[in-house]
């Protein structure tokens, strides 16, 4: 299940990329490259919602559910301590200790 949602994922991304790169500026026009704007509208001109428009809409929409699902499958595939400051790292691997040489008696002063 987690490879059919993410290969969704990718061509949901791909296609969003693409029709994002089709689609024209707000002031694609002769006017807008010297900065006028083509109405007198606060935000700009404001032309009917176009058939790349709703696409991007509702790819944008289908981006973010398969993200929010993935995030919840990923969430549930591995247990959680709560929070990241509670991370457990394995023990360092260190040598074994050897005794330290027994010292020799001598002459006491």
């Amino acid at each position: 299940m987690l490879y059919l949602v993410t290969a969704l994922h990718v061509i949901i991304c791909f296609f969003l990329i693409i029709v994002v790169l089709l689609q024209s500026g707000k002031a694609a026009d002769l006017a807008g490259a010297f900065g006028g704007m083509g109405s007198q509208t606060v935000f700009g001109p404001r032309g009917t919602a176009t058939v790349l428009s709703k696409a991007t809409t509702v790819a944008a929409a289908l981006f973010m559910i398969t993200s929010l699902v993935l995030v919840i499958m990923a969430n549930n595939r591995t247990p959680s301590t709560g929070s990241i400051l509670e991370h457990r790292r394995p023990a360092p691997v260190t040598a074994p200790k050897t005794p330290a040489p027994k010292s020799q008696p001598g002459p006491h002063k």
